[in-house]
């Protein structure tokens, strides 16, 4: 079914196959070394026997993914996952190997191309800065996952027989503990905050484990906070949607999918737009109770809101958000995280990410509940209490730690215990004691010989 011929230096293996029109077509593929064609004559006819003979095309990996995200990404990607997947394509695997024929591709290429991003410089965006110097093992790890998705697709359309990916080696990331407020800290920020807008925020983050889109996209729609609702220690909140920022190409591909409203521009010819939209798990979705304390300022930062949409009248855009600009307008995280960090210089606070007040809300959760994984995920909206467990190990540790001293305290030291441990020894000892009682002085002797041998 197939055979080779030297040509040259080179060793061709020849066969046939019939093509995507049904069409019986010859095929010839060059090698340095017969040991490499006859590699290849004996998976060619291996593949023909069996019906899984996948023919030969010239497409490029950039060309590939181009239909890859039209008839794949569009149909299971949202907003946020299009237009990372669709930088991650632009900007580090077209220039570095689209141009590779996708059926050519092996694990150690990968491996190859894997090496060569440690080295290449980070992309910086018209919106976005690039923090490092040069791609970090995160945005690898995230490219490497792309691909995967990619060639297990391909496997599926029959353009590859295996994924090349599962021979490859892609970076280990390990999780890195963030550093956290304590409480002391935590009541210090809040009693020199002098913003409105972010002393809210910071409510709201650290009282409900929110995420900051989850706060910037919360609407008044659903906060109860009546009196009804706090005399019931009931004051909830109702989290169903996030503001995100997206790029256009993202909200027409995707046709608007999973997406609520999208903000006007503030500014002409911007590539991207503010929108009000699900969350990106359907774990996202849930309710938080809020502290009767929080419930009140919310009110009251309720009341000043309506007070500012008086005074300014038609020029408030009522959105009906929670953390609004002073005229209603949606709030970006960047505005939150500025002032975030000048609250940090004025106070002189310990250095951390606004994001970390909701890992301080889930850590003291976790330590006032004893370690009540459920509840607590109900609260921060975590896809899987696994995830909970593994990022907060180190509190659940602790609690098992408590747990051990818990145990010597109630059980082992137990006067009960003491007792019935000191009458087994008595009674043993009794027992030993009319045993040797017993023996004449001969066997005593015999078995002291006993014990020297064994021991």
């Amino acid at each position: 079914m197939a055979s080779i011929q030297k040509r040259g230096k080179n060793y061709s293996v020849v066969y046939r196959y019939t093509n995507e029109k049904g069409v019986t077509v010859q095929k010839w593929e060059s090698f340095s070394s017969r040991k490499e064609a006859q590699t290849r004559k004996a998976e060619v006819e291996n593949q023909l026997i069996k019906n899984s003979f996948i023919a030969p095309r010239n497409e490029t990996l950039e060309d590939f993914l181009k239909d890859y995200v039209s008839t794949y990404g569009q149909k299971k990607w949202g907003l946020s996952m299009y237009s990372s997947n669709i930088a991650l394509i632009r900007n580090y695997i077209n220039p570095l190997i689209g141009n590779w024929n996708i059926q050519k591709i092996t694990p150690r290429m990968l491996d190859r191309f894997i090496r060569t991003l440690k080295t290449t410089p980070a992309v910086s965006t018209k919106t976005r800065r690039a923090k490092d110097e040069y791609v970090t093992d995160k945005t690898i790890d995230k490219i490497c996952r792309l691909l995967h998705c990619a060639f297990n697709q391909a496997v599926r359309w029959e353009i590859l027989s295996r994924n090349p990916m599962d021979g490859a080696t892609p970076p280990q990331i390990e999780y890195q503990k963030r550093d956290i407020w304590d409480a002391d800290t935590i009541r210090k920020a809040f009693e020199e905050c002098e913003d409105s807008r972010l002393y809210i925020a910071m409510q709201l983050a650290f009282a409900c484990s929110l995420r900051a889109g989850e706060i910037l996209g919360l609407q008044w729609e659903r906060v109860h906070i009546s009196d009804k609702d706090i005399m019931n220690d009931d004051a909830h909140i109702i989290i169903d949607r996030e503001l995100e920022r997206v790029t256009l190409e993202a909200l027409d591909m995707l046709d608007r999918k999973d997406v609520y409203c999208v903000f006007p521009p503030q500014k002409e010819g911007t590539t991207t737009r503010k929108v009000l939209k699900t969350p990106k798990t359907k774990s996202s979705v849930r309710r938080v109770w809020l502290p009767a304390t929080v419930a009140k300022m919310l009110r009251k930062w309720r009341e000043r809101q309506e007070t500012a949409q008086e005074i300014l009248g038609k020029e408030y855009h009522d959105f009906d958000l929670v953390v609004a600009l002073d005229n209603g307008e949606p709030c970006e995280i960047r505005l939150i995280e500025k002032t975030f960090k000048n609250l940090k210089e004025k106070a002189g606070l310990p250095n951390v990410v606004f994001h970390s007040l909701r890992h301080s809300s889930t850590t003291y959760k976790l330590m006032l509940s004893k370690g009540d994984i459920k509840s607590v995920q109900g609260d921060t909206g975590h896809a899987t209490a696994d995830m909970v467990t593994r990022v907060y190990a180190h509190i659940m540790d602790e609690n098992r730690r408590e747990n051990a001293k818990l145990f010597e305290q109630e059980f082992y030291s137990g006067a009960d215990l003491k007792d019935a441990r000191q009458e087994a020894k008595k009674d043993s000892e009794a027992e030993f004691a009319a045993l040797i009682s017993r023996l004449s002085s001969e066997q005593i002797e015999t078995m002291k010989d006993f014990l020297t041998k064994i021991s």
